[in-house]
């Protein structure tokens, strides 16, 4: 019995190691909330740049519905425009619960601008840097 405890122990630690070596940190927004990236999901084409974005909040934002610690997003990203478009957008009550606080993926994503106080801004510098415009 404690063979078959630290076999499973040890097995969802390497499980916890490895999500957590997913996402590598690419800054943080003008409100303190640092900003990370899935480098395996950072995909290019036609000059568009598609990558998951995940965001946790210093301070847990208070709704009616509770506080939101989180979120992640697939966005798209124009370098040449410096815009940004969400594909699909998760935000956490607590994500390591997997407590979803709202969940979007419009039809029709729209490119606009990219925001300091949000994840976009910085995904858009980061993503961007030494790329011809």
């Amino acid at each position: 019995m404690r063979a078959v405890l630290l076999v499973v122990f040890a097995l969802s630690s390497l499980a916890a190691q490895s999500t957590s070596g997913r996402w590598q940190q690419i800054g943080t927004t003008a409100t303190g909330n640092p900003v990370y990236l899935d480098p395996k999901s950072v995909k290019t084409a036609n000059g568009i740049i598609t990558a998951s974005i995940r965001t946790t909040y210093a301070k847990p934002v208070a709704t009616p519905k509770g506080p939101i610690t989180a979120s992640r997003a697939i966005a798209m990203f124009d370098c040449a425009k410096k815009q940004v478009a969400v594909r699909e957008s998760i935000i956490w009550h607590d994500e390591r619960k997997g407590t979803i606080y709202e969940k979007r993926a419009p039809t029709q994503p729209g490119f606009g601008p990219a925001f300091t106080s949000n994840f976009s801004g910085v995904a858009l510098a980061h993503l961007c840097q030494a790329r011809p415009a």
